[in-house]
């Protein structure tokens, strides 16, 4: 949502730079992944950190409940991407100042909602004013199962790339709230405007990821930059075949047939689907995986040897296609 200045460094340039060398723990993976283990006795507790500010990451008059309850999600997703289940957080919030007190009350209202249906206690954090945007950042912690944290460099030339639920819906979304769309159909409108205001994290699903997938993160930047992230940090290429791509009825309907809207679907971001590559013989793992979850999956591609980081979109035909947009930057 927020314009971009000239600097020509993207967000991970900016963190290999500047505070990549403040790691030098393992436990901080070299700051290269979603989330970082926490140093105790048995290596399976993880940390995760992400922060929402009003016109970036949600719009100013969007409801207090969903604006916290999206906070929530966001954290949970990326715990979910890594196999891990959420335990408890940190909340630090800056309210701005012109916000009373029934919607602070809205807002805690959220918390606790989500809190509870995904398991997380809060045990700390710190709240302020500001003559700013709302500033919210949630800090959630994870306990991985006996498999370990599945990251975002495991890949191996040859394994499929596959993508839970749909892509796209939550790119409409924010388009029809900023009224770029025209008249779209009011059950339309609000199944896709509730997918941008409230993700639904595969928490379920990423419980059992440690058991097929080889590297796994969210879709929160946009697929074919998501993708990018994990083939880089895997030292592949990636392929997506658009013809694959999953859509859901209601996204279908608005894109019908402009194939550029469709294609900047790629890149709209806030999916907050879990994209992960395994090998051929997790097939059928998967297959299980998805049946006891009820988490549609779809191979969306493959990985390969190429130059690291590099997506590829072809048509069925195997064609390359030019994709408009190829993800929200930082930065």
């Amino acid at each position: 949502m927020a314009q971009q200045d000239g600097n020509s460094e993207t967000e991970f340039d900016l963190i290999a730079r500047l505070f990549a060398p403040l790691s030098d723990s393992p436990h901080g993976l070299n700051l290269t992944d979603d989330v970082g283990l926490v140093p105790d006795t048995d290596g399976r507790s993880c940390i995760t950190s992400d922060m929402i500010v009003a016109g970036v990451h949600f719009l100013a008059d969007d409801p207090a409940d969903q604006i916290a309850q999206k906070l929530v999600r966001v954290n949970i997703s990326d715990l979910a991407a890594k196999g891990a289940q959420p335990v408890g957080c940190l909340l630090s919030a800056a309210f701005n100042q012109q916000r009373d007190i029934s919607w602070l009350e809205a807002f805690a209202n959220g918390l606790a909602e989500d809190m509870s249906a995904f398991g997380l206690v809060l045990i700390g954090g710190d709240t302020v004013r500001t003559p700013g945007p709302d500033t919210f950042s949630l800090t959630a912690i994870g306990r991985l199962g006996e498999g370990g944290m599945v990251t975002r460099a495991g890949a191996m030339a040859g394994d499929g790339l596959y993508v839970t639920g749909t892509i796209g819906d939550a790119g409409l979304g924010l388009r029809i709230l900023r009224g770029e769309l025209g008249a779209v159909a009011l059950g339309t409108r609000t199944r896709l405007e509730g997918r941008y205001r409230l993700p639904q994290p595969r928490a379920d699903f990423g419980r059992k990821l440690s058991g097929f997938a080889s590297a796994s993160l969210d879709v929160s930047d946009g697929l074919i930059a998501d993708a990018g992230h994990l083939a880089d940090a895997s030292g592949l290429a990636a392929r997506i075949d658009f013809d694959r791509v999953p859509l859901s009825s209601s996204a279908t309907r608005v894109v019908k047939k402009d194939r550029s809207l469709h294609l900047s679907l790629l890149g709209a971001g806030d999916d907050y689907e879990i994209l992960f590559a395994a090998p051929a013989d997790a097939a059928e793992a998967i297959a299980e995986a998805s049946g006891d979850t009820e988490t549609p999956v779809t191979r969306i591609g493959d990985l390969a040897p190429g130059k690291a980081g590099e997506v590829s979109v072809v048509d069925g035909q195997g064609m390359a296609l030019d994709v408009p947009k190829m993800g929200y930057r930082h930065f």
